[in-house]
């Protein structure tokens, strides 16, 4: 089964929803996040939760 690690990213109230989904592609396009969650408070504030896949660990060379 895959293991994820998250990050949750707090959007102000007043950012409109073409600047969130753009701060939200740049997330997703140069670190690999997808969206997990999007709660949406009645004040208009945003807590968006994103999650990528964990790389492997490798074991450390030899030397």
């Amino acid at each position: 089964m895959a293991e994820y690690e998250y990050r949750s990213v707090h959007v102000p109230a007043g950012m409109d929803k073409g600047k969130t989904r753009e701060l939200l592609a740049i997330h997703a396009e140069y670190g690999g996040w997808e969206l997990a969650q999007h709660v949406l408070w009645s004040d208009g504030r945003r807590r968006v939760t994103v999650r990528r896949r964990k790389a492997p660990q490798l074991p450390p060379l030899a030397t």
